[in-house]
């Protein structure tokens, strides 16, 4: 059994690499070839003018290429992890590979190459040749002590950054994992005592990356295959062992570890035994890193020493020592600023921003990404996981920072704090346009109530309201349930101490909500008794009753039901004094920019007035966003050229927006492809009266709205932001079940901006 499944994954790899095209990467073009005009500005005689530009002021290689954003994944394949000596052909899939991560974590674009030249003086050559192609050059998977030489020489020929990352990211991860280590066994560097065996690339840049943060060199202890790094011995010695021999008659890992601190291995299975963890100091930290078997099994630890801090290379355990935690934004910050080095400074700082987002808490995309698993600050949790969308953000600027103050960015950045939010935006890609209703949220503190308060995707958008926004969270539900749920996600937001709570159950204001309710609905059918019923039951009812009473600014539901149920009682309850629901607008966040849906839940079948309400409703929230409205009426119907029922609806829609003068672009009746392709436009209509794509879609019915909204979340990877309802003030905003924690934070933002910000 064990043997059929080995050989499933093994098949399964194989696959994924040969199907359905071989290899892992590709090369686009990020510029149109459609015709003669491209081509002569892409090619002969255009690419002159950028040529002579380049020559005048090689700084302008970075405004006119792709050189600024783009490295170089170099490797002769002569220490590939777990696999050794397989030479530059045979390593290829792990450049590619590597060059994917470049690409999906930091975006950066990436060339690999292998090369078939064992001799480090010479393959130094080769890479220092190519510094006109690259931004930086990541060095990968050769041997110690070859790559010492390999990369000195090449920092010392090259005016761009030169990382070997199997010495740097490897001490860099190393370096922030056993920051936080020494916080939880409450130790200080520089008084630890460190054994480590392996004395290759990896394993030397991590203890010269300990005495950076403060480790003393005499209480170092390197073991290799040949026992205890001592003065004097010569056999397997070089120059980089040779800093970290010690003076002693001591000559086996076995004699040296007693009272070690911090264990740190990147040797080889089993090398560390339970004996010898039972003779370490108290509360031990243990880094095993050998892949794929570690130098010791954290089962095997922690049966003789139970409080041990562990650490290993694999993902199927807690902290996981992962490089992918640091090249990739390493590498971001130092291109974003014109690095010509990555520096000692630049480590320390990608050091610091790796370990202080592992004590911060826990974002919700890395929870939906590893659920199931506790990530709370602590001995299980040393570092965050690679795909907590936060470390862009906080480890490139970080570092670009730090080539900045080091004086090493031939680019400098005008703007450090603005530098960052571009960056989060590029992972969050609601930051960007968020940020102007961020910003009209910040000049209030609004009371939002989440009629949904024990779900854990409300529990981390309420921390995260207290963490960015000046909003206050109410939630309604179980105290006890919530205080569980939250503790269980690691959030450190507390019932009754950080929010206030609702309690269904047993809440003193029971009286007063259920009087209240059945005075706004005695004569719609609500009896005192079915009153007191929907008080104890109806999480959406009690919340839209604290918004009429004036507990609460507005409400949020939706997170699981069906919308026109929550929609119901939203209306019974607020749609007074003027508000009435108007529509539901989607703004669905795409590659190419924004794109406004409307009525995706609301209206079945709207008159031409209910049309238009959705139109102006539209327009004036659009501008919420800081963008110009320009509203698309779409139907069956193409300017006339049919008479059906949704073409007509737009023609008379259409009439009423004339009388009106609004003071926003608008146009239709119109298919959605002549809405977006203004040269189809022009075509149908010449004296259409929009120029550019429309950027606000109105249906004639929420199936065709809702239609198009689902399409564009499921096929073209929109995100969206929203359902925003229109016409109740901002008092209330009804969401969908699909929605996520970091969508609720963006519909706690439009709820939280006072009505005057955007009417």
């Amino acid at each position: 059994m064990e043997d059929r499944r080995q050989d499933n994954v093994r098949q399964s790899a194989l696959d994924y690499h040969e199907f359905p095209r071989p290899g892992k990467l590709e090369v686009r073009a990020t510029k149109p070839l459609a015709n003669g005009r491209d081509l002569a500005r892409a090619y002969s005689p255009g690419v002159a003018e950028a040529c002579l530009e380049i020559k005048a002021d090689p700084a302008n290689a970075a405004r006119f290429t792709a050189r600024g954003n783009l490295v170089g994944v170099v490797s002769n394949g002569s220490a590939v992890l777990g696999l050794g000596n397989i030479g530059a052909l045979a390593s290829k899939p792990v450049m590619e590979g590597k060059a994917v991560l470049f690409k999906k974590f930091a975006n950066i674009d990436c060339f690999d190459i292998e090369v078939s030249e064992p001799d480090p003086e010479k393959l130094a050559d080769i890479v220092c040749a190519l510094e006109p192609t690259f931004g930086a050059i990541n060095l990968e998977d050769i041997k110690a002590p070859e790559c010492f030489i390999v990369e000195k020489l090449c920092r010392e020929r090259m005016n761009i950054p030169v990382f070997h990352d199997d010495q740097h990211g490897t001490a860099i991860v190393v370096g922030a994992a056993a920051t936080n280590a020494l916080i939880v066994a409450g130790k200080r560097f520089e008084d630890i005592k460190v054994v480590s065996t392996g004395g290759g690339a990896a394993g030397i840049a991590c203890l010269n990356m300990l005495v950076k943060l403060g480790v003393k060199r005499e209480n170092i202890w390197l073991c290799d295959i040949d026992g205890l790094v001592w003065k004097g011995r010569e056999s397997g010695m070089n120059p980089e062992k040779a800093e970290f021999a010690q003076d002693t008659d001591l000559r086996t890992l076995g004699q040296v570890i007693d009272g070690a601190d911090l264990f740190l291995g990147l040797s080889g299975p089993g090398v560390l035994k339970p004996e010898m963890v039972a003779r370490m100091a108290k509360r031990p930290i243990i880094f095993a890193l050998a892949n794929p078997t570690p130098e010791i099994s954290p089962e095997a630890a922690r049966e003789v020493a139970p409080d041990a801090i562990i650490a290993t290379g694999r993902s199927d355990y807690p902290n996981q020592v992962n490089n992918v935690l640091c090249f990739p934004f390493i590498f971001r910050g130092a291109l974003d600023v014109g690095a010509t080095q990555i520096n000692d400074q630049m480590e320390l700082a990608c050091i610091e921003g790796i370990a202080s987002l592992a004590r911060a808490t826990t974002s919700a995309e890395a929870a939906a990404a590893y659920s199931g698993e506790t990530l709370t600050f602590g001995a299980d949790y040393l570092i965050p996981k690679p795909f907590d969308p936060r470390l862009i953000g906080v480890v490139a600027t970080a570092v670009a920072r730090a080539a900045m103050e080091t004086g090493v960015a031939t680019r400098p950045l005008e703007d450090i704090n603005e530098y960052k939010r571009k960056l989060d935006g590029s992972v969050f890609r609601s930051a960007l346009i968020m940020r102007p209703v961020f910003e009209a949220s910040a000049k209030a503190d609004r009371k939002i109530v989440f009629a949904e308060g024990e779900d854990e995707r409300v529990l981390r958008a309420a921390n995260a309201m207290l963490e960015e926004t000046t909003d206050i969270p109410i939630l309604i539900g179980r105290p006890e349930v919530i205080e569980m749920r939250a503790e269980r996600a690691g959030l450190p937001i507390r019932p009754g101490r950080d929010f206030e709570i609702v309690n269904p159950e047993n809440d003193p204001r029971y009286r007063d909500y259920w009087g209240t309710y059945h005075e706004l609905m005695a004569r719609h059918g609500a009896t005192p008794d079915i009153a007191r019923a929907i008080m104890r039951t109806n999480t959406t009812a009690i919340a839209a009753v604290m918004v009429h009473r004036a507990e609460a600014d507005s409400l949020i539901c939706g997170t699981f039901g069906q919308y026109r149920w929550h929609l119901d009682f939203v209306r019974n309850v607020l749609a007074r004094d003027g508000l009435h629901p108007v529509g539901a607008l989607s703004l669905m966040i795409l590659e190419d920019g924004p794109l406004f849906v409307a009525d995706t839940q609301v209206h079945n079948d709207p008159t031409p007035e209910e049309v238009v309400e959705t139109v102006i409703g539209a327009a004036r929230h659009v501008r919420r966003f800081g963008v110009t409205p320009k509203v698309a009426l779409c139907s069956h119907s193409q300017f006339g050229d049919q008479s059906t029922h949704s073409g007509k609806k737009m023609r008379a829609a259409m009439e009423i927006l004339d009388q009106r003068k609004v003071d926003f672009v608008y146009e239709g009746e119109m298919h959605v492809d002549a809405a977006l392709d203004p040269e189809l436009r022009e075509r149908l209509l010449p004296e259409n009266r929009m120029e550019g794509a429309a950027n606000v879609l109105i249906f004639a019915g929420t199936d065709a709205a809702s239609g198009v909204r689902n399409i564009l979340k499921m096929r073209a990877r929109g995100l969206e932001v929203g359902p925003i309802l229109m016409g109740m003030g901002n008092r209330a905003h009804i969401v969908t079940p699909s929605i996520t924690p970091r969508g609720l934070l963006n519909m706690s933002a439009l709820a939280g901006t006072p009505v005057s910000h955007y009417s």
